[in-house]
């Protein structure tokens, strides 16, 4: 049996480069190489990387969708299914909207593929495909090591992706991870990713957790266990965590050499209406960045414009406070509805969405603001969230953060990786505004299942 895993882009635009930040090695196909059977044979494609040789022979294609990536996929799936090569799909997208993503693959997997992969590829060996596939729990995650030779002659970062954990045990109204895990976590045993560390040696490794503070305590003894490697690392975690001061210390000891935190936003209500009032708790911000900086932890804010209490000077109190802070970057992004989320339904109810499937518009760009906020206009939005980005990835902005000695600069690497970081991203900006939703130059129509409507 000869099985194609496929990784979709965002989008192409021509010839133009794709976005070079976004081009990190992709986990899920490595975790669905790693429970395949050894006898089939396996090729991989990156969309983002290379042209797929539709042609090649196959016998049966899987590709993992985000709703980001969703008209693209579709357009991956229909020249192989037109090639008479049938399709199955899963990842975040078939299981917040299992509805669409049925219309234009044989079979869906919704959740985690963990448990029901085997038998997909099983039933799929003896013609006894099912329409769709779902575990009934979460998966222990136990002995699975992604098969990373996949991604042999391919240009990546160079960063060393690892996942510890899955899922987040918060209830933040706009976050597609929430929807998708039910406000749980499961976590992979340490001495798995221990082994999966020493395999694949990395100058700086991404703990791509959802949240890796979700569970304190397992983070705690993952973090103690990580000591010895003397490894670097970087990963996502939530605010409340900056104020254990163990947690800190293990960090630290453990290697790591930034953060990225959801801060969302600087006002109170908007926070509440977000159900991220934690964010404020034991001092709010400037405690938790008091406590970060005291450990030397670097930090990636995030936040995010749309809310209805937004204004032009709620995003510029906000650069300031990013510069002003010497963050090591920051991120300025538009409040996006998710499907499946509590965001998206309730602009749905309330008549604001400007695109009902803003992912498949063909009228729609990234950058874009997909509903209406009762504040500023979604064109406003939009300018704003660039200016900003513009604003703290110029060049006076990152001399002044360069010149933080205490944190960003606070050695020869941490320097030349601060530079490098910033000015990658510097690069971008502009890059990845108006990209389409798929491969605007692929106008071949999308090919619905039997009896599935086009959508």
């Amino acid at each position: 049996m000869r099985l194609t895993l496929i990784h979709p882009a965002v989008g192409h635009q021509g010839r133009r480069p794709y976005i070079r930040v976004w081009q990190m090695e992709p986990l899920p196909p490595a975790v669905l190489a790693a429970l395949t059977p050894p006898e089939v044979d396996i090729r991989f494609y990156d969309d983002r990387l290379e042209e797929i040789p539709y042609n090649e022979p196959t016998d049966l294609v899987a590709i993992s969708v985000e709703t980001y990536t969703a008209r693209r996929a579709y357009q991956i799936a229909s020249h192989y299914r037109r090639r008479g090569v049938p399709v199955v799909m899963g990842g975040f997208h078939a299981t917040l909207v299992p509805e669409e993503v049925s219309q234009y693959a044989e079979s869906i997997v919704v959740g985690e593929a963990e448990e029901v992969w085997p038998e997909l590829i099983d039933d799929f060996r003896h013609g006894r495909l099912k329409a769709r596939y779902q575990s009934s729990q979460r998966p222990k995650l136990e002995r699975i090591r992604p098969r990373r030779d996949i991604f042999s002659g391919k240009r990546y970062l160079g960063l060393g992706l690892v996942e510890a954990g899955r899922g987040c045990h918060f209830h933040c109204e706009f976050c597609a991870i929430q929807a998708y895990f039910k406000n749980t976590q499961v976590r992979r045993p340490i001495d798995d990713i221990l082994a999966d560390i020493r395999e694949h040696p990395r100058p700086l490794y991404f703990f791509v957790d959802d949240n890796i503070t979700s569970n304190l305590k397992q983070a705690k003894d993952f973090f103690r266990a990580l000591i010895p490697l003397k490894i670097r690392w970087v990963s996502q975690a939530s605010i409340n965590a900056a104020h254990d001061e163990e947690f800190l210390q293990l960090i630290r000891a453990s290697g790591c050499q930034m953060l990225l935190m959801g801060f969302e936003t600087l006002n109170p209500t908007s926070l509440k209406a977000m159900n991220k009032e934690f964010n404020t708790m034991r001092g709010g911000y400037d405690q938790a960045l008091a406590n970060l900086r005291k450990h030397k932890i670097r930090l990636y804010p995030t936040f995010i414009f749309g809310y209805d209490e937004d204004t032009e000077e709620t995003v510029q109190q906000t650069l300031d406070f990013c510069r002003s802070q010497r963050f090591y970057l920051a991120a300025f992004n538009h409040l996006t509805p998710f499907p499946g989320t509590p965001l998206y339904a309730r602009l749905q109810e309330q008549g604001r969405l400007l695109y009902e499937r803003w992912w498949l518009d063909p009228n729609y760009r990234y950058g874009m603001v997909p509903f209406r906020s009762r504040g500023l206009a979604a064109e406003e939005i939009a300018r704003l969230c660039l200016r900003a980005r513009q604003n703290f990835y110029g060049i006076p902005s990152i001399i002044q953060r360069a010149l933080d000695f205490q944190v960003n600069s606070s050695s020869l690497f941490g320097l030349a990786n601060f530079l490098t970081a910033n000015l990658l991203l510097r690069r971008e900006v502009v890059q990845r505004q108006k990209l389409p939703m798929g491969d605007a130059h692929d106008l071949a129509p999308l090919l619905p299942v039997a009896g599935g409507v086009a959508l």
